[in-house]
């Protein structure tokens, strides 16, 4: 039998962490995500989300990936996988599980696309979208949650997410245009500066109004027109920042 030279040896053993790393884009979170979590997660996507109306495939895999429970306080992890919104300090909150697919799956997020996260708040929602996009940017108004989203998000793998502070209702025009564009708070009417900013043929998915709010779906054509229709009642925080002195 012939001996494998040392140094081809040494080249393998160096060689064999970064094809791995190459072979998918998904990092590798097993460590912090045990199995009964994975076991939640999954029943979750089976009964409440692929037992509704969530259908895409890209979609349902993203929600099964996605560890919602690091996303939250850790003493709400218990109720992490309920489909119910959560709170994670500063009044603000963890979006329900199925709003988050369905919002995702009516955007159409498909590989090689470029998305903006309006509202990261705890980042899942920027998680989701990394699973399915190449380039998230995302938007938190609160310093604090855009901090601690922007480590989770690191901690977690996500290189391809980008977490700044700022108001989200000026969008991100220095990386426009997206073709996908999800917000997670409810301004009185849809910021111009985000439709203006959506790529031909993009999508914009956002809750509009106070006491009552639509989940407004809002489509860029080739030929720069515009189209909108509602897609049923949400509930979101209020939006703030700019949208919140207009309303004033």
């Amino acid at each position: 039998m012939t001996e494998t030279p040392w140094c081809l040896m040494l080249a393998a053993l160096i060689l064999a962490p970064l094809l791995a790393c190459a072979a998918g884009r998904a990092p590798d979170r097993s460590s912090s995500d045990d199995a009964h979590y994975r076991e939640l997660r999954e029943k979750l996507v089976a009964e409440k989300l692929a037992g509704r109306d969530i259908t895409n495939p890209r979609v349902l895999e993203a929600m099964r990936a996605v560890p919602r429970h690091l996303f939250i306080p850790e003493a709400l992890r218990k109720s992490a996988y309920q489909d119910s919104p959560l709170p994670i300090g500063q009044n603000q909150t963890i979006s329900q599980p199925y709003v988050v697919a369905l919002m995702t799956q009516l955007s159409q997020a498909a590989p090689g696309m470029k998305a903006l996260d309006v509202g990261t708040g705890s980042g899942y929602q920027a998680a989701v979208l990394a699973e399915i996009v190449d380039e998230v940017f995302s938007i938190e108004i609160l310093p604090e949650l855009a901090d601690k989203a922007r480590k989770r998000l690191a901690a977690l793998g996500y290189d391809h997410v980008t977490v700044r502070c700022g108001d989200g209702y000026e969008g991100w025009p220095e990386e426009a245009p997206f073709d996908v564009i999800i917000v997670a708070a409810a301004p009185r009417e849809v910021p111009q500066p985000l439709i203006d900013q959506l790529a031909p043929g993009g999508r914009l998915l956002i809750p509009v109004g106070q006491a009552h709010q639509d989940l407004v779906v809002i489509e860029k054509h080739a030929d720069g027109r515009v189209s909108r229709h509602t897609s049923g009642g949400v509930r979101f925080v209020p939006m703030t920042g700019k949208a919140e002195a207009e309303i004033r």
